[in-house]
Protein backbone atom coordinates (compact mmCIF):
# COMPACT_ATOMS: atom_id res chain seq x y z
CA UNK A 1 0.00 0.00 0.00
CA UNK A 2 2.90 2.35 0.65
CA UNK A 3 3.94 1.92 -2.99
CA UNK A 4 0.55 3.10 -4.24
CA UNK A 5 0.85 6.39 -2.36
CA UNK A 6 3.45 7.58 -4.87
CA UNK A 7 2.64 5.28 -7.81
CA UNK A 8 -1.03 5.49 -8.90
CA UNK A 9 -2.50 2.10 -9.78
CA UNK A 10 -4.36 1.12 -12.94
CA UNK A 11 -7.96 -0.02 -12.65
CA UNK A 12 -8.65 -3.72 -13.19
CA UNK A 13 -10.99 -2.81 -16.07
CA UNK A 14 -7.97 -1.25 -17.80
CA UNK A 15 -5.31 -3.84 -16.85
CA UNK A 16 -7.04 -7.18 -16.34
CA UNK A 17 -5.65 -9.97 -14.16
CA UNK A 18 -4.46 -12.77 -16.45
CA UNK A 19 -3.33 -15.39 -13.93
CA UNK A 20 -0.33 -16.33 -16.02
CA UNK A 21 3.38 -15.73 -15.99
CA UNK A 22 4.65 -12.91 -18.17
CA UNK A 23 6.01 -9.41 -18.18
CA UNK A 24 4.38 -6.70 -16.14
CA UNK A 25 2.67 -4.19 -18.41
CA UNK A 26 1.60 -1.75 -15.68
CA UNK A 27 3.68 1.08 -17.14
CA UNK A 28 1.50 0.89 -20.28
CA UNK A 29 -1.55 2.04 -18.32
CA UNK A 30 -2.29 5.37 -16.72
CA UNK A 31 -2.55 5.12 -12.96
CA UNK A 32 -5.92 6.30 -11.71
CA UNK A 33 -6.00 5.40 -8.01
CA UNK A 34 -3.57 6.38 -5.26
CA UNK A 35 -3.79 5.25 -1.67
CA UNK A 36 -3.67 8.01 0.91
CA UNK A 37 -3.27 5.57 3.78
CA UNK A 38 -3.96 1.98 4.79
CA UNK A 39 -7.09 0.88 6.60
CA UNK A 40 -6.69 -2.17 8.83
CA UNK A 41 -9.62 -4.55 9.03
CA UNK A 42 -10.67 -5.58 12.53
CA UNK A 43 -9.26 -9.08 13.04
CA UNK A 44 -11.21 -12.16 14.00
CA UNK A 45 -14.64 -11.80 12.40
CA UNK A 46 -16.08 -12.61 9.02
CA UNK A 47 -18.41 -9.61 9.28
CA UNK A 48 -15.47 -7.17 9.42
CA UNK A 49 -13.67 -8.74 6.47
CA UNK A 50 -16.84 -9.02 4.38
CA UNK A 51 -17.66 -5.35 5.04
CA UNK A 52 -14.16 -4.37 3.88
CA UNK A 53 -14.43 -6.51 0.73
CA UNK A 54 -17.70 -4.77 -0.15
CA UNK A 55 -15.66 -1.55 -0.48
CA UNK A 56 -13.17 -3.16 -2.89
CA UNK A 57 -10.25 -5.59 -3.03
CA UNK A 58 -8.57 -6.34 0.32
CA UNK A 59 -5.02 -7.52 0.90
CA UNK A 60 -5.23 -10.54 3.20
CA UNK A 61 -2.55 -12.80 4.67
CA UNK A 62 -2.88 -16.56 4.82
CA UNK A 63 -0.88 -19.70 5.43
CA UNK A 64 -0.11 -21.15 2.01
CA UNK A 65 2.71 -23.61 2.71
CA UNK A 66 0.40 -26.52 3.51
CA UNK A 67 -0.46 -29.43 1.23
CA UNK A 68 -4.20 -28.73 1.46
CA UNK A 69 -3.73 -25.16 0.19
CA UNK A 70 -1.11 -25.91 -2.45
CA UNK A 71 -3.12 -28.85 -3.77
CA UNK A 72 -6.39 -26.92 -4.02
CA UNK A 73 -8.24 -27.61 -7.27
CA UNK A 74 -11.77 -26.37 -6.59
CA UNK A 75 -14.73 -26.07 -4.26
CA UNK A 76 -14.65 -24.32 -0.91
CA UNK A 77 -11.50 -24.90 1.15
CA UNK A 78 -12.66 -25.54 4.71
CA UNK A 79 -9.91 -27.42 6.52
CA UNK A 80 -8.11 -26.87 9.80
CA UNK A 81 -5.13 -28.52 8.07
CA UNK A 82 -4.52 -25.27 6.23
CA UNK A 83 -3.05 -23.71 9.37
CA UNK A 84 -2.89 -20.13 10.58
CA UNK A 85 0.86 -19.32 10.50
CA UNK A 86 0.77 -16.46 7.99
CA UNK A 87 3.29 -16.63 5.13
CA UNK A 88 1.58 -15.39 1.95
CA UNK A 89 -0.30 -12.26 0.83
CA UNK A 90 -3.23 -12.56 -1.58
CA UNK A 91 -6.23 -10.44 -2.56
CA UNK A 92 -9.77 -11.07 -1.35
CA UNK A 93 -12.05 -9.82 -4.13
CA UNK A 94 -15.48 -11.01 -3.06
CA UNK A 95 -17.51 -13.34 -0.92
CA UNK A 96 -20.50 -15.56 -1.44
CA UNK A 97 -22.06 -18.92 -0.65
CA UNK A 98 -21.86 -22.36 -2.17
CA UNK A 99 -24.92 -24.18 -0.85
CA UNK A 100 -24.86 -23.34 2.86
CA UNK A 101 -21.08 -22.72 2.99
CA UNK A 102 -20.03 -19.05 3.01
CA UNK A 103 -16.64 -18.29 1.49
CA UNK A 104 -14.21 -15.55 0.49
CA UNK A 105 -13.20 -15.41 -3.19
CA UNK A 106 -9.43 -14.93 -3.24
CA UNK A 107 -7.09 -14.16 -6.13
CA UNK A 108 -3.70 -15.83 -5.82
CA UNK A 109 -0.54 -15.02 -7.79
CA UNK A 110 0.43 -18.57 -8.82
CA UNK A 111 -1.08 -18.55 -12.30
CA UNK A 112 -4.16 -20.02 -13.95
CA UNK A 113 -2.94 -23.63 -13.63
CA UNK A 114 -3.39 -23.46 -9.83
CA UNK A 115 -6.77 -23.65 -8.09
CA UNK A 116 -9.78 -22.41 -10.03
CA UNK A 117 -7.92 -20.53 -12.77
CA UNK A 118 -5.78 -18.72 -10.19
CA UNK A 119 -8.54 -18.25 -7.60
CA UNK A 120 -9.57 -20.05 -4.41
CA UNK A 121 -12.74 -20.07 -2.31
CA UNK A 122 -11.78 -20.03 1.39
CA UNK A 123 -14.54 -20.77 3.91
CA UNK A 124 -15.54 -18.03 6.31
CA UNK A 125 -15.73 -18.50 10.07
CA UNK A 126 -17.96 -16.23 12.13
CA UNK A 127 -15.18 -15.63 14.65
CA UNK A 128 -11.54 -16.52 15.05
CA UNK A 129 -8.43 -16.62 12.91
CA UNK A 130 -10.30 -18.07 9.94
CA UNK A 131 -9.47 -20.90 7.57
CA UNK A 132 -5.81 -20.53 6.50
CA UNK A 133 -5.65 -17.57 8.93
CA UNK A 134 -7.49 -15.30 6.50
CA UNK A 135 -9.24 -13.30 9.23
CA UNK A 136 -6.05 -12.25 11.07
CA UNK A 137 -4.35 -9.45 9.12
CA UNK A 138 -6.10 -7.58 6.32
CA UNK A 139 -5.71 -4.09 4.91
CA UNK A 140 -7.17 -2.04 2.09
CA UNK A 141 -6.26 1.36 0.67
CA UNK A 142 -7.94 4.56 1.74
CA UNK A 143 -8.27 6.40 -1.54
CA UNK A 144 -10.14 9.46 -0.26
Amino acid sequence: MTYSKSHPLALENDYKYTAKDGSCRASSFAGKVSAQSNVSVAAGTSASLQAAIEKGPVSVTIEADTRVFQGYTGGVLNSASCGTQLDHAVTAIGWGTDGSQAYYMVRNSWGASWGEKGYIKIATQANGKGVCGIQQISVFPNTN
